[in-house]
């Protein structure tokens, strides 16, 4: 099953051309990568599917509707690669605070909550400011803030940016568990040992325009590396 589907999405900044016929498909219960190097647009990408920016021409699919509708919003979470947080409000009180987002009742939210602090190793630290804290725990906590309604799709864009190689590798572990609850993933990187560890598919964006579709990471005989580096110096 689709859960995402893209065709044909053009989008233009300052009167240029910055991605071209964009298409891919992801299906539902995956973890899908899309790759990039510098410059390829792949966060404008991110963002004109979750109709954070319009696009220019666009047809896109979700949970096999057109487009995202109120409904389907309330399925989706989003880590954006910036983390914009209330840095006056505790760990806790920001969770609780988009929790109630999702009209989740107070008792429930409490063992939400708790829950998934102790899932991104931050228990210990509910009751401290955010703005104590370094980028890397930061970037924990919106983790945590993207998947507190239980998404059945998730963006993430650059989600282990800044992580040291043992919060990586906890954040690697818990995509996967994501994955095995059903969730769907989407997520862009360029940092290619996590793709290949953990990703299904794969599809490679450069020059403004798709280079490669859709790749099963168990098909490449190669390493991955090697791959990408392949197919961006021949585009």
């Amino acid at each position: 099953m689709k859960i995402l589907e893209v065709k044909n999405i053009e989008k233009d900044l300052a009167k240029k051309k910055v991605l071209h016929w964009i298409n891919f498909s992801v299906d539902a219960g995956e973890i899908y990568g899309f790759l990039w190097p510098n410059g390829a647009w792949k966060t404008t990408t991110m963002k004109c599917i979750m109709w954070l920016i319009e696009p220019e021409a666009w047809e896109i699919h979700i949970f096999g509707k057109n487009w995202l509708t109120r409904k389907s919003k309330e399925k989706v979470g989003f880590m954006p690669e910036n983390t914009y947080l209330y840095k006056h409000l505790t760990w806790k009180e920001f969770l609780e605070f988009n929790g109630r987002f999702f009209w989740l009742e107070s008792e429930e939210l409490d063992k939400k909550v708790s829950k998934l602090l102790k899932r991104v190793g931050l228990e210990n630290d509910a009751n401290k400011y955010l703005k104590e804290y370094s980028k890397g725990m930061l970037q924990r906590i919106w983790l945590a803030q993207s998947i507190i309604n239980d998404p059945q799709l998730l963006f993430l864009d650059e989600p282990m940016s800044g992580l040291d190689p043992i919060w990586r590798k906890m954040v690697k572990d818990l995509l996967v568990s994501l994955r095995k609850e059903w969730t769907t993933i989407f997520f862009n990187t360029h940092i290619l040992a996590d793709v290949e560890s953990i990703c299904d598919r794969i599809s490679i964006i450069h020059k403004w325009h798709m280079i490669v579709e859709g790749k099963e990471v168990k098909s490449i005989k190669w390493s991955l590396e090697d791959f990408f580096i392949e197919k961006v110096s021949k585009s």
